[in-house]
């Protein structure tokens, strides 16, 4: 194969130009180019078969040249500019060879034959050149998606770390600010939630997958909710449930906590919270209910840096395949996470 590329292809190359002005010549004239004189007719063939050889090195030339010196990526600009420089070097090279040729056979040579001898040859190049680049174009172009693929993962990695480091001060103060509260009163109560304090902490430290089994974060949950009951009034009525059949479901973590803060934050009214977490065939939803004290504006309030932080976690992580409703009523504020398994 590598032979017949390298010595045979450029002849029949030239020999394909020079039949096909051949028999455009003949067919506008009328005439018939084995009645000529095959002296003659071998003279041209000749060469033809040069150009076809010169033009072969000539385009493999130059593919060497781009190679080694534009980048390997696919770009429109770079690809306009090497099949310029190509259409323009065998125009170069047919004019050199083809139009002396014409000149001197014949009856001379023609506006008509000129069209001929510059259009067919170029015409020619171009279908070489999108037959010979195609493959280096496309591994280029494949290559400059997958560069563009990997810099965009990289940014939205760079982004959840960001989002998760702003995410620990927000959790440390409001898990602080609860124990402060309660070494002035119950000394044994704050070394309580200092272990538990400690329990979430670990699970942020080093629970650091990019997923983890369901079950862990409702583990976690529990904790949490379990030093916040430290904190609460005892007009607190709290209701848990979550749902036996959480478990190996694989979830991104800490995306439920904000909607638990937010209920302990904002609770009041009559004092109750209704903590659920269900799993079907296609979803995991995880809902909060808590009264708040009637005109709080728990909306406006609540834009701070966790709910925020959660619906950007979730645009990233579960693009397409979540929904996050807040619903403030005259009493009651609730929200719930539904996430979709992908498909």
């Amino acid at each position: 194969m590598k032979f017949f590329r390298k010595y045979i292809f450029p002849a029949l190359y030239g020999l394909l130009v020079y039949f096909t002005i051949r028999l455009l010549h003949d067919t506008e004239h009328d005439e018939f180019f084995w009645k000529r004189n095959w002296g003659l007719n071998i003279f041209e063939m000749s060469c033809s078969v040069l150009i076809g050889y010169l033009g072969i090195y000539l385009f493999e030339s130059l593919f060497r040249f781009y190679n080694r010196r534009w980048s390997p990526y696919f770009s429109y600009k770079a690809l306009t500019r090497e099949l310029g420089i190509l259409f323009f070097a065998n125009l170069l090279l047919v004019n050199l060879i083809f139009t002396p040729m014409a000149a001197f056979t014949d009856d001379g040579l023609s506006w008509a034959d000129l069209v001929d001898l510059n259009i067919i040859p170029s015409l020619y190049a171009i279908i070489y050149y999108g037959i010979a680049r195609s493959s280096t174009w496309l591994k280029a172009y494949v290559s400059n998606k997958l560069q563009l693929e990997h810099i965009t993962n990289e940014h939205l990695e760079t982004e959840l770390k960001f989002l998760k480091a702003q995410y620990h001060p927000h959790f440390l103060f409001n898990a602080l600010n609860t124990i402060y509260f309660q070494m002035d009163e119950d000394i044994q109560g704050a070394k309580r939630s200092v272990e538990k304090f400690s329990e979430l902490l670990r699970y942020q430290l080093y629970d650091q997958q990019l997923q983890v089994p369901v079950i862990q974060e409702i583990d976690y949950l529990q904790s949490f909710i379990e030093l916040q009951k430290i904190r609460s009034t005892d007009k607190l009525k709290l209701t848990v449930f979550f749902d036996p059949q959480l478990n190996a479901q694989l979830v991104y973590p800490l995306l439920f906590l904000p909607l638990l803060e937010n209920a302990f934050k904002f609770i009041g009214g009559d004092y109750i919270m209704s903590i659920s977490a269900n799993t079907g065939q296609e979803y995991i939803e995880f809902s909060v209910e808590n009264s708040i004290p009637q005109l709080l504006q728990i909306e406006q309030k609540a834009k701070g840096i966790g709910l925020e932080n959660l619906k950007r976690r979730l645009d990233l992580l579960y693009p397409g395949r979540h929904t996050l409703t807040l619903v403030q009523e005259e009493n009651q504020f609730k929200a719930s996470i539904k996430l979709f398994y992908e498909r």
